[in-house]
């Protein structure tokens, strides 16, 4: 795992600053390349091949190709050696000597052969062309900044920013999409001028253009669908090769364990593979609401893991503050502190981890898939009932303490059913709505802005291939939510403490797979993860796969009542950012509503909190 950057002009001492300032990503090593018309550089994360052969910028024969290159390929060993009947020499064990070979063999289609996650740069000299590419799913971040006849990429937005020539100026669409999904949908970001890559896309920049080519997407027809049984027993097939695949290291590694089914899952086929020990990890909250302790201890018993535990009680504002300063932008997944202080804890004793990310998303497992199905038969009311009297009478119930909870659950499954329809499942996982928005941002900003929440949700959508409603809702998860948040939250915490995390759920054969399997066997009747769950049956204990999905998510909504407020308070009010583009006196309105119970507005004031840190530290 790396950190990778570099533009299209010769200018070493900036490629260097850009490298220096992605250390994290990559202690163990630094490279550079500069020549006419290019510089690359590199920070690295030693995983496989350990040696000195591994450096990057990597040329081939005649040094007339350079690349720079994060992340694992996981056929690397399956690849190599057609490559070397072909007459290509290699001079490292590496897997991304691959890359380079295979351009040469087969040009950019090379990405077409690559199983695994990656973000690399590719100068072909003798053309004068670069390519950027991102992989499949979206597993490792690239950006790039494109201005005149000039490109700038880096795994990480600051190292683009070391350049004077980017000017830092607020992306105001992107603040709008981020206060309801949480997250900046690609290819925006919170800087005006910044670009993320999408996943299974990459840039060719030649002649000073850059155009933007997507190479992949996720197909839901084409094949028909197998017997169950047939399905079941190719899941773990699957699974197991995929576990396997992502094993390959010269590094220890270990892995996430929550308690949930995912990582129990990798758990379970990880030992099917490691006879010796076997480091599993995993946090805990004194309210047990909110913490998942004692299905870990099941599962972590059962397969004999050196189990370690991290117990989180208190969340300290420089916490928040340092992995904002990671995220580069600001993505409020309430899991996003827990985890970068769990990678922290990690690193003491693996450089690698596993993780379960994806499974939720490819296999039906979220609580939103669940409320679409419910809402489907709850639209069946008259409109004036289901708006007037139930949404009113719900919403003035008070936020409960618990995590979840039957109240809980009824308040967000209305505020969900009480968005467009266009926003589909996702309306229970964006968490604005046209009134909260009219309130809190300025005339100014809604003037400047294009209000319309689910716009590209519904591009997304018109791209699916498939007319099953679960499945065409697992491709905007898959495609439109996981990637520029799940993955960029589990890239960016894990790469602050220099661990490398995989996600072997998100393995492309297992993934093209299930998007060939019906919905219905996804989600059956209020059964998530339905087909899932009955591959793992024997496998796991059966209160592990039978078990609802909670996640270790940071409590929130107590710690703004609590440990937070004041700093909440003070820096909402102090923020710049929201005096110019939000009304302060709204925003004092949700606190105070907060503060009292009568409403959670902990997503809201959370995403404003994350703002106004991410303000402070890249703009003042």
């Amino acid at each position: 795992m790396c950190g990778i950057c570099g533009f299209t002009w010769r200018d070493e001492p900036l490629v260097k600053q850009m490298a220096a300032v992605m250390t994290h990503r990559g202690p163990d090593q630094e490279g550079w390349h500069t020549g006419q018309g290019i510089s690359l550089g590199h920070r690295r994360l030693s995983i496989i091949d350990l040696s000195e052969n591994g450096r990057q910028p990597m040329f081939n024969e005649d040094r007339s190709i350079a690349m720079v290159f994060n992340g694992e390929i996981y056929n690397f060993q399956e690849l190599r050696p057609s490559l070397e009947a072909k007459g290509h020499r290699f001079h490292s064990n590496s897997d991304s000597e691959v890359i380079i070979h295979g351009y040469e063999e087969y040009g950019i289609d090379v990405i077409h052969r690559l199983r695994g996650m990656f973000a690399f740069a590719i100068w072909d000299a003798r053309t004068r062309e670069m390519y950027l590419v991102r992989d499949r799913i979206g597993i490792k971040p690239l950006y790039y900044h494109h201005q005149g006849d000039q490109l700038i990429f880096a795994s990480e937005i600051k190292a683009i920013l070391e350049h004077s020539g980017v000017t830092r100026a607020l992306n105001r669409q992107a603040l709008f999409d981020y206060m309801g999904f949480e997250f900046v949908p690609a290819p925006n970001t919170m800087f005006r001028d910044i670009y993320k890559i999408p996943a299974g896309h990459y840039v060719h920049w030649h002649d000073g253009r850059a155009d933007l080519t997507p190479y992949w997407d996720l197909k839901f027809n084409g094949r028909p669908a197998p017997r169950y049984e047939e399905a079941v027993e190719q899941q773990r097939t699957l699974l197991d090769g995929a576990v396997k695949s992502h094993l390959i290291s010269d590094v220890p590694l270990g892995v996430f364990l929550s308690g949930g089914l995912d990582s129990s899952t990798i758990v379970a086929m990880m030992r099917r593979h490691i006879s010796g020990p076997l480091r599993t990890f995993t946090i805990g909250y004194e309210d047990k609401t909110f913490s998942e302790l004692d299905y870990a201890k099941i599962v972590a018993e059962r397969f004999e893991t050196e189990h370690h535990v991290l117990m989180l009680d208190d969340i300290r504002p420089q916490y928040v503050e340092k992995a904002l300063w990671h995220l580069d932008e600001p993505m409020t997944d309430l899991s996003t502190v827990p985890l970068f202080l769990l990678c922290q804890k990690v690193k003491e004793y693996v450089t690698v981890c596993l993780s379960g990310e994806g499974a939720d998303e490819s296999f039906a497992g979220y609580d939103r898939f669940k409320a679409s199905k419910l809402w489907r038969y709850y639209r069946t009311l008259p409109r004036p009932l289901r708006e007037g009297l139930v949404s009113n009478l719900v919403r003035r119930l008070p936020d409960q303490p618990q995590k979840k909870g039957l109240i809980n659950m009824l308040k967000r499954f209305v505020e969900g059913a009480d968005l467009p329809a266009d926003g589909g499942h996702l309306r229970w996982q964006y968490f604005s709505t046209p009134g909260m928005a009219d309130g809190l941002f300025n005339p100014e900003f809604k003037a400047a802005t294009e209000l319309d929440a689910f716009r590209q949700v519904r591009e997304y959508d018109a791209r699916c291939d498939t007319t099953d409603t679960i499945n065409r809702e697992i491709y905007l998860d898959m495609r439109f939510m996981m990637t520029d948040s799940v993955l960029m939250k589990v890239d960016k915490m894990s790469m602050a403490s220099s661990l490398e995390v995989r996600v072997p759920l998100l393995d492309t054969p297992l993934v093209e797979y299930m998007a060939g399997l019906p919905g219905d066997w996804k989600l059956k009747g209020m059964n998530t993860k339905h087909v899932f769950r009955s591959a793992l049956e024997g496998i796991l204990p059966d209160k592990i796969v039978h078990r609802g999905k909670q996640g270790y998510s940071l409590p929130v909504k107590h710690l703004l009542r609590g440990r937070l407020k004041n700093y909440m308070v003070d820096l909402l009010n102090d923020s710049g950012i929201i005096a110019e583009n939000m009304d302060r006196a709204y925003v004092n309105r949700l606190i105070d509503e907060h503060s009292s119970m009568v409403q959670n507005h902990n997503h809201v004031l959370w995403g404003l909190i994350n703002v106004a840190i991410w303000h402070n530290r890249f703009f003042n």
